[in-house]
């Protein structure tokens, strides 16, 4: 038992060297871990661990009901307790020891796994910059390109203000002669009026003229 636990504790230390100094030994690592984690990977290490964990309490608890029982009997030590007290300590503090180191791999992995994507989305970053830098470097002419069409905008938009200005004269003055006329038309139709008024007027004293001059003859006759 003892000797795999020092053969496990190796393998940990082993790994996090690993992790500690990038050469291409990590990769293999990290792979191994990312493949590890896959499917029922997770599942078998929680289930190691936990067996590992209850070994140890169980380990813990029969030192301390050892110790337990020297304290209450206050009997002489016998060397075998002594032996067998130790190596259950060992063992304890082994198994504790392999788990901290197993929770420093995972730890450690992930952490690399981050820094990993964290470096691939700054690279991608980057290189979107570049690319953006890239066409961008043809600003200023562009910019110019830009100003002079501007200019020629404005230029016409000045021009159709100008257009739209005389237009909106030559409306009013329209609309002012439309008015002129209308009042025009007015008084010529009053005035046209007043003369077919008189028109009628004359007419009818030429008619009552005329029957007058027909009876003044008719009398002349008899």
């Amino acid at each position: 038992m003892i000797q795999l636990l020092f053969g496990l504790i190796f393998a940990e230390m082993a790994l996090i060297v690993a992790f500690v100094f990038k050469t291409p030994l990590r990769k293999l690592v990290v792979m191994g871990l990312d493949r590890l984690k896959r499917g029922r990977g997770p599942v078998v290490v929680k289930t190691i661990a936990a067996t590992v964990f209850v070994l140890m309490v169980a380990t813990v608890y029969n030192v301390v009901a050892i110790q337990r029982r020297w304290i209450q009997d206050e009997a002489e030590v016998n060397p075998t307790d002594q032996v067998i007290l130790a190596k259950r300590l060992l063992e304890a503090s082994l198994m504790g020891f392999s788990l901290f180191l197993a929770l420093m791999i995972d730890r450690l992995h992930h952490y690399i796994r981050e820094l990993r994507i964290r470096r691939k989305s700054a690279e991608a970053v980057k290189k979107q910059n570049r690319v953006f830098d890239d066409n961008r470097s043809p600003a200023p002419e562009e910019i110019k390109v830009l100003e002079d069409e501007m200019s020629k905008l404005r230029g016409m938009i000045s021009r159709l203000e100008k257009h739209l200005a005389e237009k909106s004269k030559e409306a009013s003055t329209a609309e002012a002669s439309a008015m002129a006329l209308k009042k025009q038309s007015e008084g010529v139709l009053l005035e046209y009026d007043r003369l077919l008024e008189e028109n009628q007027n004359l007419r009818s004293q030429l008619q009552s003229l005329d029957r007058q001059f027909s009876f003044s003859d008719n009398k002349k006759v008899m």
